[in-house]
């Protein structure tokens, strides 16, 4: 059954896959310590495509496509290895708290985009929220922690790359798998095709993978990782999508930023400055606004496999 409103049902699930979803830069962080980040972000991969298949498998969905929409889901994975390759190296130059700060550009890269390529154009709120958005990341660039390591600034250069290849591919999405395909098999193809690049990437540069002891921590947070997020609540995220007003559910993915940085703070102690309070702050509010215009502005069905968190 379909709503046209968020419920208190609704907003539970959504709140509750935030935390998740903020949480994970934090099991990103336990997992850099054993093992080296491509190769965990290419075992997530595996694991969850496992789960992805086997899910398509017992609700008799097809798997693969035999037309020209497996190539598209090829460029799709490929651009998805990129965004998680970009994602875990990076997390191991800057902080759990920046990073989930950063990544969330990505919805900006999006209203961009989707200007110039969708013909979704700006209006003046989504311009104020995109300048806001700018400010936010120039003040968490600029408000490094007192003791922070020189390498952090790639480790920032690095999130901010992953966001602009999530943008890239969501865009991709929209433009030539929306319509034609079920969400989860555009889950399938972001899983199953990155895979190679990101195995390839390990390979050249990661030369040890097994990075220190992998212990209970570092297990416990892999499977964190690969089942919980990229199977079990990207699962719930589709079935909320096709519940309830998509547009509606975006609004609260501002959520996310809040929870990996209160993660990264309370679990990690890492410094919490001016700067990232304020451009999370400014962040939080762009993406917000960003969302909250797109309601009734696109097809529900467009929206509804563009807006799967990554």
């Amino acid at each position: 059954m379909t709503r046209d409103r968020i419920d208190l049902t609704g907003f539970v699930f959504v709140l509750i896959l935030t935390i998740l979803w903020g949480v994970n830069y934090l099991a990103i962080k336990v997992t850099n310590t054993g093992l080296s980040p491509i190769f965990t972000a290419t075992l997530r991969s595996i694991i969850a495509s496992v789960f992805g298949i086997a899910y398509c498998l017992i609700v008799r969905q097809p798997v693969f496509h035999k037309d020209i929409r497996l190539l598209h889901g090829l460029v799709v994975g490929l651009l998805f290895g990129a965004e998680f390759a970009c994602i875990y190296l990076g997390m191991l130059y800057t902080n759990a708290a920046r990073a989930a700060v950063l990544i969330y550009i990505a919805p900006f890269v999006v209203a961009v985009g989707a200007h110039y390529f969708l013909k979704e154009r700006l209006n003046r709120i989504k311009i104020a929220s995109l300048v806001l958005a700018f400010l936010g990341v120039c003040l968490v660039l600029t408000g490094k922690p007192a003791t922070h390591a020189g390498s952090m600034a790639l480790g920032d250069m690095l999130e901010i790359a992953a966001a602009i290849f999530w943008g890239v591919t969501t865009i991709y999405i929209k433009k030539y798998l929306a319509r034609s395909v079920h969400p989860i098999n555009t889950f399938i193809y972001q899983l199953v095709f990155s895979i190679p690049i990101m195995l390839a990437a390990a390979y050249l540069l990661e030369p040890v993978w097994l990075t220190g002891v992998a212990g209970r921590g570092v297990v416990i947070s892999l499977i964190y990782q690969s089942v919980i997020v990229a199977f079990a609540s990207y699962l719930i995220w589709f079935k909320l999508i096709h519940t309830y007003p998509v547009a509606g559910l975006s609004v609260f993915t501002f959520l996310t930023p809040v929870f990996g940085v209160a993660s990264g703070v309370i679990f990690l102690g890492e410094e919490l400055t001016k700067g990232l309070v304020v451009g999370l702050a400014c962040v939080c509010v762009g993406i917000y606004g960003t969302n909250y215009t797109r309601r009734g502005k696109v097809g529900r069905k467009a929206e509804a496999v563009s807006a799967i968190p990554d």
